[in-house]
């Protein structure tokens, strides 16, 4: 499957506090804005619900998968908006006690779920006094998600995933590929734009990455920088810093004839 036809997309960048309600409220007006300015998809960063004091805060939010306020809510949205919300990521309920599977979850224009991603990778980073240990609260999916949509066929993927291109191989051949991150402000002066425009020219496709980007109220620092990149590595639109929503046009020329003059997909062995 390839792009029908040109769209406009939108990222959206959040500031996420302690307050889950006052996340939300933050996150229609801004799904709002985006589907005002004539998006017809918006993609939210992880843990827009919530950046909370301790580790622990997240986990008594979960929802059991399928019924809950958020999930309501986000269904709610969408279909408000009269848009496809990619809404990464929730807190869901899951077996092991402690713990919740951080959820990406899709809703079409009408609000109906129509996928969800559980995070495979775990982050875990300590430098100094910075640490984070994810496998502590969270437990791993382990299915990849590639979903078939009216504007091509998309690959999701939940923020530290992208050190791993395998993952990004194993979905085959996509027309996007979905990014929404929470990344260390330190991590992501090194390796965020570099690491998502090599996911974009590697597999050939439009990248679009949200993420959260400033300092929260729980004393983290997120790097931001929320952006639409294309198959060339080009970047179409960027956030630095702040919440706010990024709008670009995803062209199937463009992405048609980066795969006609460098068919490097057609052209792989392993």
């Amino acid at each position: 499957m390839t792009l029908p036809t040109a769209i406009k997309v939108a990222t959206i960048q959040m500031v996420s506090g302690t307050d889950w309600q006052a996340n939300l409220d933050e996150a229609e007006k801004l799904v709002l804005e985006a589907a005002a300015q004539g998006a017809r998809l918006a993609v939210l960063p992880e843990y827009f619900v919530l950046m909370g004091q301790q580790d622990g805060d997240k986990v008594k939010l979960a929802e059991p998968a399928g019924d809950g306020p958020i999930q309501r809510f986000l269904s709610n949205l969408a279909k408000k908006a009269g848009i496809w919300l990619f809404a990464g990521t929730i807190p869901l309920a899951c077996d092991t006690p402690g713990k919740i599977r951080n959820t990406f979850l899709v809703f079409d224009d009408q609000g109906v779920q129509q996928a969800r991603y559980d995070k495979i990778h775990l982050f875990g980073f300590k430098k100094g006094t910075e640490q984070y240990e994810e496998a502590r609260t969270i437990e791993a999916g382990d299915k990849i998600v590639v979903i078939d949509t009216p504007f091509g066929r998309i690959g999701l993927s939940i923020c530290y995933d992208i050190r791993f291109p395998e993952l990004f191989r194993q979905m085959g051949a996509v027309d996007v590929l979905m990014v929404v991150a929470a990344f260390t402000k330190t991590t992501g002066k090194a390796h965020w734009e570099t690491i998502l425009k090599t996911r974009a020219i590697e597999n050939q496709c439009f990248l679009i990455a949200s993420g959260q980007g400033g300092h929260h109220q729980n004393g983290r620092d997120t790097f931001g920088h929320s952006m639409v990149i294309d198959p060339w590595g080009e970047v179409l639109g960027l956030k630095a810093e702040g919440a706010g929503v990024v709008t670009a046009v995803l062209d199937p020329h463009v992405l048609a004839t980066v795969r006609e003059n460098l068919p490097a997909l057609q052209h792989k062995v392993l």
